[in-house]
């Protein structure tokens, strides 16, 4: 059989638009693909929830992929190991509570999981606004990436979802949006985004599970962003706070229905 390059291109336009088309409203709208999103994702997924992850780089993984300082190894405590374990990554015992594992394999096979059970990823894209009906949080307003990096003036497109999450980070990409162009109050003790705080990896571990929450009304935040959002301290290269935090949000959207 000779392949058509023409047959190509149909297929790639023809299968992304339908992908794209079904997911231009879901039911949980999850704003970075780093190790809280793709677990949340799993767990939304699994309960049968529509979920699309929105991630503005081109692969998904946040930082887990360097480890630590480009140590492609992770950190875990004994509390975040089940979830690995439930993945079936690999993992190591180095002293009492603390276990290993190896970044990419941990990354590629939660985001697999995910994927396989449902959730959609939407690479290269950034959100650049929100839209607010009754004050709610009813939308992202979405863009190329590289549209936005080149500050080209095309105008973007809008998905609805029933809930969102920024897990965006120590950007809280989500929240700077809404802090910036909405009348709504941040559900934190300034109304806004208190911002992170140094390393204390004990504190933030607990502090990342806590603070993962809604913080105004159709928005959670999960990971680093939760801290970052509440005045939590930054955790480093330890990730087990983020992949519980992907849990918590799952289920507290799923018991709201």
């Amino acid at each position: 059989m000779e392949l058509n390059e023409i047959t190509i291109t149909r297929a790639i336009i023809e299968r992304f638009s339908k992908k794209f088309l079904d997911h231009t409203e879901v039911d949980v709208a999850i704003v970075g693909g780093g190790p809280a999103g793709l677990v949340a994702a799993y767990f939304l997924a699994g309960a049968g929830k529509k979920v699309a992850i929105f991630e503005r780089k081109l692969s998904v993984g946040g930082g887990m992929w360097g480890g630590g300082m480009m140590f492609n190894e992770i950190v875990v405590q004994k509390e975040a190991k089940e979830i690995l374990d439930l993945f079936g990554i690999r993992t190591e015992a180095y002293q009492t509570d603390y276990y290993t594992a190896d970044a990419v394999e941990a990354v590629s096979t939660i985001c697999s999981c995910a994927m396989k059970a449902g959730a959609k990823v939407f690479n290269c894209m950034s959100v650049e606004d929100v839209m607010i009906r009754e004050g709610r949080v009813t939308g992202l307003v979405i863009t190329w990436s590289p549209v936005e990096m080149a500050r080209l003036h095309v105008d973007p497109m809008t998905i609805g979802a029933r809930h969102i999450i920024d897990a965006t980070g120590h950007d809280t990409e989500v929240l700077a949006v809404i802090e910036r162009k909405a009348d709504i109050r941040l559900y934190t003790e300034t109304g806004k985004r208190i911002g992170e705080r140094s390393m204390w990896a004990d504190r933030a571990e607990r502090l990342t599970i806590e603070n993962t929450r809604e913080i105004c009304p159709g928005v959670y935040v999960a990971g680093m962003a939760a801290n970052a959002a509440f005045g939590g301290p930054r955790m480093g290269p330890i990730f087990g706070g983020m992949l519980l935090s992907g849990r918590k949000v799952a289920e507290l959207i799923i018991a709201a229905g």
